[in-house]
C-alpha cells in the first residue's frame, strides 16, 4: 500500500491487504511479504476455505487481535481471492498492526 506496509491509514482506521492460507493450523500472523510486487500481510487460519469460513475466520482473528468488535472488521474486496482487501475502523490501527506484524 505504502512505505512497504501493506495498509494506509484511512480517515476513520485503515485499508489493509492480506495474503490468507485457509487450513494453515493455529491462526497467527506470519509477517510481511511481498505479492506480485505489493506488500502483503501473511495470516493463517484453521478454517477451510469453503463458503466463506476462511474470510469470517480471518475477520475474527483480526477483530481480536486488534481488539476492535467484529463489526470494525470489513471484507472488501477478494472475497475468493487468496489475496483480500479489508477495512478497519478504529483509532490506532497502524501502530497495533505494526506491532501485530513483528
Amino acid at each position: 500500500m505504502s512505505d512497504g506496509l501493506p495498509w494506509r491509514e484511512t480517515s476513520d482506521g485503515v485499508e489493509l491487504a492480506v495474503r490468507l492460507t485457509p487450513r494453515g493450523g493455529a491462526a497467527k500472523v506470519e509477517g510481511i511479504a511481498d505479492w506480485d510486487g505489493h506488500p502483503v500481510l501473511k495470516v493463517r487460519v484453521a478454517a477451510p476455505p469453503v463458503e466463506g469460513a476462511a474470510n469470517d475466520a480471518l475477520v475474527a482473528f483480526l477483530a481480536k487481535s486488534l481488539a476492535v468488535p467484529r463489526s470494525a472488521v470489513t471484507l472488501i474486496a477478494g472475497e475468493r481471492a487468496r489475496v483480500k482487501r479489508l477495512r478497519v475502523a478504529g483509532d490506532g490501527l497502524a501502530a497495533r498492526l505494526a506491532a501485530l506484524a513483528g
